[in-house]
């Protein structure tokens, strides 16, 4: 009754009727009759449910209308966004219903996580169905649009068309191999880079191996040819297959007998003098088939009348041959390709040659300039190593490495080469994986897929060799 009393006072009151003192007993009188007391239980009720329907309504619209931020995807790359439901303030949610993501790639799942790996490229409309608590449970769903932003591929952005078949001095855009070095394997990739497929230009980077069964030793060579020279394809193939072919010509197992014997001695007891002899043999024979390919570019350039330098090339190349105390391993380098050899249980690496980069090289040098071999850092090109055994022997043009080592630095940090043979080994977003056990015959295959990853700003020619 005290409720009626005080209720039916506040609203005389809100009509400016005061109840005078001398009134009291007719007002008590008032409050106490049945009707007015039902009256006011009906009122009150029906005030609580106006207030209930609005902070119903309300809430319904503040979920409609609030910003909710999800994370942009890219088509093929595996996508991951948490909507937090207590985050937003959607935990009084008594039904929950998620459209939009058909044909998309994409899944909600219980733990109201979206993740999958888009197919598609846009903006998604997410739509989001829901009832929250207080709403009847035959009342229609409302619905709240998210949109989440799927960027394309990016290499689906870029043109792959074929280069030019009928060029004279055409070669495939990419190749791949892997087959049998002395007692260990080979397998060398060499892809054109995204730069020129767009173009339809050609594939400039290069490389040979063969094994010279004869006197026992293996040869594999690298090239990267200008970017800037028009007929660097042809100048990077010419540099490779000449070093090959001075081995072929000018080693035989004559006038091979000494070295062998040096290195026999060097390797029981390493002196001065078995130094300077090693040193001497790499010199003359290394120097002597850059030198060749040199020439032969010379001779090409005449020929063709065009100027040496529209055939500029990098070269890298390695000579290696198996002992019974381990492998002899001789290399060259003019340009920004390293060489790198790590030891049997990855502890240690070896860069074999030093880079033409930064202060130190005064920049990319090539196999074309005659200079090189007179300048006084030449002897300086030439690497020597003897060793029980090795994982890996490396070859790689700046396509490789420019990506994946960034820095020459990053070239001598072991850690920094297991980083690269986890990558090798599927350690990368692509999960491309490179299967170096001796049975596997789709090695090469795997190399050529592998180097398709995927470096912003990186998209020259890519060719890596290795020996394993």
């Amino acid at each position: 009754m005290e409720e009626t009393k005080r209720y039916i006072q506040s609203f005389l009151s809100q009509k400016k009727i005061d109840i005078s003192a001398d009134k009291a007993a007719l007002f008590a009188a008032f409050a106490s009759n049945e009707q007015n007391v039902n009256a006011v239980k009906i009122i009150q009720e029906n005030q609580k449910m106006i207030m209930e329907n609005w902070m119903l309504k309300n809430k319904i619209h503040d979920i409609l209308t609030q910003t909710v931020s999800i994370p942009n995807g890219t088509v093929n790359k595996k996508y991951y966004a948490k909507i937090d439901f207590n985050t937003l303030g959607w935990n009084d949610f008594i039904a929950l219903e998620i459209e939009g993501l058909e044909n998309t790639g994409l899944e909600f799942t219980k733990n109201d996580e979206l993740i999958g790996t888009p197919e598609i490229s846009g903006d998604l409309k997410i739509k989001i169905k829901f009832r929250i608590e207080g709403e009847p449970e035959d009342s229609a769903l409302n619905e709240k649009v998210l949109t989440l932003i799927i960027n394309p591929d990016p290499k689906s952005l870029w043109k792959n068309i074929e280069s030019d078949k009928n060029d004279p001095f055409w070669k495939p855009d990419n190749e791949a191999v892997a087959a049998k070095f002395l007692d260990k394997n080979i397998v060398v990739a060499s892809k054109r880079g995204r730069s020129h497929a767009n173009t339809g230009s050609f594939r400039e980077d290069d490389f040979a191996f063969k094994n010279l069964k004869e006197i026992g030793w293996s040869v594999l060579a690298v090239s990267d040819g200008a970017g800037s020279a028009k007929l660097s394809r042809k100048g990077s193939k010419i540099a490779c297959e000449t070093v090959i072919q001075y081995f072929e010509e000018n080693l035989n197992p004559e006038n091979l007998k000494e070295f062998d014997q040096v290195l026999a001695e060097h390797h029981n007891k390493a002196s001065d003098e078995t130094s300077k002899k090693i040193s001497h043999f790499v010199y003359q024979n290394l120097s002597k088939a850059a030198h060749a390919a040199h020439q032969k570019l010379e001779e090409f350039a005449i020929k063709n009348e065009t100027e040496l330098k529209n055939l500029h090339a990098t070269l890298i190349f390695a000579l290696v041959k198996k002992y019974d105390f381990g492998y002899a391993i001789l290399t060259f380098g003019i340009g920004d390709c390293p060489i790198g050899l790590l030891n049997k249980d990855l502890t240690e690496i070896k860069l074999m040659n030093w880079l033409d980069v930064g202060d130190f090289g005064g920049g990319t040098r090539f196999v074309t300039m005659p200079e090189i071999f007179q300048n006084d850092k030449f002897s300086t090109r030439f690497g020597f190593k003897l060793v029980d055994d090795f994982s890996y022997l490396m070859l790689m043009t700046d396509g490789i490495y420019d990506p994946k080592f960034v820095v020459e630095a990053n070239l001598e940090k072991i850690e920094k080469w297991k980083d690269f043979l986890d990558d090798l080994n599927g350690g990368n977003e692509d999960g491309s994986t490179v299967d170096f056990s001796k049975e596997n015959s789709d090695i090469a295959q795997q190399l050529s897929s592998w180097m398709d990853f995927w470096s912003p700003g990186n998209h020259d020619d890519r060719t890596l060799a290795i020996i394993y």
